[in-house]
């Protein structure tokens, strides 16, 4: 999931692919908000599904989010589906960054 407004989960500068997104101004779909229920997961991540079918850069998408240990959901995968194919979190999956303000 390419993050064209650099929403939570993408650090760094945008790749020049992102701009091509389907999800552009969507992050709510591929971003699970905290403490979300399982079945509110399957029909945000099936809407995201949805979204990622049609886009033109789908597979660069899928290949940042591999190669960096991306969260969410990116390139028609999640994040279960990352890890399921070899590509491992940093952290274990639902682990969030806090603030420790």
């Amino acid at each position: 999931m390419l993050i064209a407004d650099s929403g939570p989960g993408h650090v760094g500068s945008p790749k020049p692919w992102m701009a091509k997104g389907a999800c552009k101004g969507l992050t709510s779909v591929f971003f699970p908000p905290s403490a979300e229920r399982p079945q509110a997961r399957e029909r945000r991540e099936a809407l995201a599904r949805t979204v990622c079918a049609g886009c033109s850069v789908m597979i660069e998408c899928r290949d940042y989010a591999r190669d960096n240990h991306e969260y969410g959901f990116w390139g028609g995968e999640s994040e279960d589906e990352r890890h399921g194919a070899g590509y491992r979190l940093i952290a274990p999956i639902g682990i969030r960054v806090r603030d420790v303000g």
